[in-house]
């Protein structure tokens, strides 16, 4: 068994990587370690995205949660960041979501997060996984905890994120797309309660179709749909809505970069943004970086991840971040990215305005962007490939102010990510091009 955690609580391939046991075993350990920590008798919150392994795994879990003598809230089908906003208005010590995210209906995941509606410290996810690999399991000396369905809590949290919006959606046509996942009810009532007209698709789980075909990691799906249906815009979810990407009336696709963008701007006119302050990744558009400047705002660049956006969000004070793939954090609002949210927010703010979405998003000019993936066999040789890093200062002098190229090792596959930004799609792929002959030549 290799690591359990990763960046986003436990992952993999349902009855591979994970498997029921060891569903009741997280569980288990989970409620032993915050018992531990001074929680008496601890209550958590689970939901699950609507894929056909979350029953039983949810099962699984709660088996164990109870066997060590903790309550189970059950939530039923709900999106992640649903989970984490209900863990802390029910005062449950823990919550846990059973989702793979965007992942394939064929992987499940489980991740923790604390009654503060966090994800848990890295230490007591160490505890917990020590806890996990021994033989035999705690069990509960008091006797075993209880389950109570909370099937209408998810109510409060809709509650919640309509009481953010700035204006009504009155008189906007919007295409939702589901992603046949946690949002498919929730996404477009939440859209209709601020009046806008709601057209949705992909919202018909069958525990087999989750983000297949559409969804935000397919979010042309969604910006076709808006061209045909004539609607103002459109907005896309993942499999368990904590991001989000969407499209205006001509069928462009607007992604968390011109979210951040946007709202980073809105944020900072009101003089609303701490330390004029916004965090994102390495991955942000040159546009965005550019259009942040000419604003007085700086931004905080981080490793690609959700989490490490809101760990520097945390540290530095910031109350915005984000990143390309729309996980948007308003902390204001939320402890962690929230699809639904960002859709509150974007889409209020362009009406607010009296803007379109596409008028919004031309806050920043998007640069055309080239990625290429370059299989190696040892991706720790990247630092010592000295013509590697030749070919990137070559590139770098000749594109200036007007270019940027970012080359680094992936974190989870054999890869080297080699991004180059430039003024034209043929300049950026002439560039990444010559760099990844480089990295093809020196490691491969």
């Amino acid at each position: 068994m290799g690591r359990l955690f990763g960046t986003d609580g436990v992952r993999g391939l349902v009855g591979v990587d994970l498997t029921e046991d060891l569903a009741s075993r997280l569980g288990r350990a989970a409620v032993v370690v915050l018992t531990e920590h001074g929680e008496r008798r601890p209550r958590v919150a689970v939901g699950r995205d609507p894929r056909e392994s979350g029953s039983p795994l949810e099962a699984a879990l709660v088996d164990g949660i109870r066997s060590a003598g903790g309550d189970a809230l059950l939530l039923g089908v709900c999106t992640s960041p649903g989970v984490a906003f209900l863990t802390t208005s029910l005062e449950a010590q823990a919550g846990a979501v059973i989702s793979a995210s965007h992942n394939p209906a064929e992987y499940n995941g489980i991740k923790f997060f604390g009654s503060n509606g966090y994800k848990l410290p890295d230490d007591l996810e160490d505890e917990i996984e020590a806890l996990v690999r021994r033989a035999s399991g705690p069990v509960a000396s008091r006797g075993p905890g209880e389950v109570h369905d909370l099937g209408d809590a998810g109510e409060g949290y809709l509650d919640h994120l309509t009481g953010t919006a700035m204006t009504s959606l009155h008189g906007v046509r919007v295409v939702v797309d589901c992603a046949n996942g946690a949002a498919s009810r929730i996404g477009p009532e939440l859209l209709r309660r601020l009046g806008a007209e709601v057209v949705s698709i992909n919202d018909r789980p069958d525990g087999r179709n989750i983000n297949a075909g559409g969804g935000a990691t397919s979010p042309d799906t969604v910006a076709k749909a808006v061209v045909e249906l004539g609607a103002d815009a459109g907005v896309a979810f993942d499999g368990d809505a904590d991001r989000a990407m969407f499209a205006d009336h001509t069928g462009r696709v607007v992604d968390g970069d011109h979210v951040l963008a946007a709202c980073a701007l809105h944020l900072h006119d009101r003089g609303e943004l701490p330390g004029d302050l916004v965090v994102s990744t390495v991955m942000a558009n040159l546009g965005f970086r550019i259009a942040m400047r000419e604003a007085g705002i700086e931004v905080l660049a981080t490793r690609v991840g959700d989490r490490y956006v809101l760990e520097e969000m945390l540290r530095s004070g910031a109350v915005l971040g984000g990143e390309q793939s729309g996980h948007v954090i308003f902390l204001r609002h939320a402890t962690t990215g929230d699809g639904l949210l960002t859709a509150v927010q974007f889409l209020t703010l362009a009406r607010r305005n009296g803007q379109s979405v596409a008028e919004l998003a031309a806050c920043m000019e998007k640069f055309p962007q080239v990625l290429h993936n370059v299989p190696v066999p040892e991706v720790d040789r990247l630092a010592e490939a000295a013509a590697v890093w030749e070919a990137v200062r070559a590139s770098e002098a000749e594109l200036g102010e007007h270019g940027r190229v970012l080359v680094r090792a992936s974190g989870t596959e054999p890869l080297i990510r080699v991004m180059v930004e430039a003024r034209s799609e043929e300049e950026a792929e002439s560039h990444a091009e010559a760099i990844a002959s480089a990295v093809r030549a020196s490691l491969g």
